[in-house]
């Protein structure tokens, strides 16, 4: 969550999904946050995707509005943390996604242990024929040493009329510098038959304050 009038970017520099020896890269993937009020923020994002015939497309566009309902460990105070993100899906420039849709999701964030989980629920409308969806997933950090934890991963996503597509990823954080930067990279397996067979991703995330405007 970015304090108020602070910039974060996530910048995923390489993502490579394989599907039935079919590769498609995506370069880059960006998501900027900016702090709007103490616990609320805005995000907006989008992917740049090379697809196995060779066409680009801009895809996965979306802007929502994200808000901390209840502080938790994130928010370094005790207890279990909900955090909500709704907003609309953009027109993608891919030829079977150039309509609207809506996304809503909820966020529980606890600590079990030196383990910090994150556990999310939600669901909305798809920009290809505004089909209902769900979405859940949950995430597992383990601190490993000073700056560096381990993540796991579980996320699936059921479209009417689809079937399902889970995965499962293995990564990590590392914060290189005492500043706020972050690089992360993982691998995905799919774990349902329509989920990509494979993804390797690699990101940088890094967040800086916006000038105050002088007074006269």
């Amino acid at each position: 969550m970015a304090d108020p009038k602070e910039v974060e970017i996530e910048f995923g520099y390489f993502n490579l999904e394989r599907v039935k020896r079919e590769n498609t890269f995506s370069i880059p993937k960006l998501v900027l946050n900016y702090g709007l009020l103490r616990n609320v923020e805005v995000v907006g994002e989008f992917r740049v995707e090379r697809s196995p015939t060779a066409n680009w497309n801009v895809v996965d566009p979306g802007l929502f509005l994200k808000a901390v309902l209840k502080e938790g460990i994130l928010q370094e105070k005790n207890g279990i943390g909900f955090a909500v993100e709704a907003g609309p899906l953009l027109p993608s420039t891919a030829k079977e996604e150039r309509k609207f849709g809506f996304e809503g999701i909820g966020i529980l964030s606890g600590q079990l242990a030196a383990l910090t989980y994150h556990v999310n629920f939600g669901g909305g409308v798809d920009r290809a024929k505004t089909n209902p969806f769900g979405v859940w997933g949950m995430i597992v950090e383990l601190p490993v040493v000073s700056k560096f934890r381990l993540v796991g991963e579980v996320t699936g996503e059921s479209i009417q009329g689809k079937k399902p597509n889970n995965s499962a990823l293995f990564g990590f954080i590392w914060q290189p510098t005492s500043s706020n930067v972050f690089l992360d990279a993982g691998v995905r397996r799919g774990i349902s038959r329509v989920a990509p067979d494979w993804q390797f991703t690699m990101g940088l995330t890094f967040g800086f304050s916006l000038p105050s405007a002088a007074r006269p």
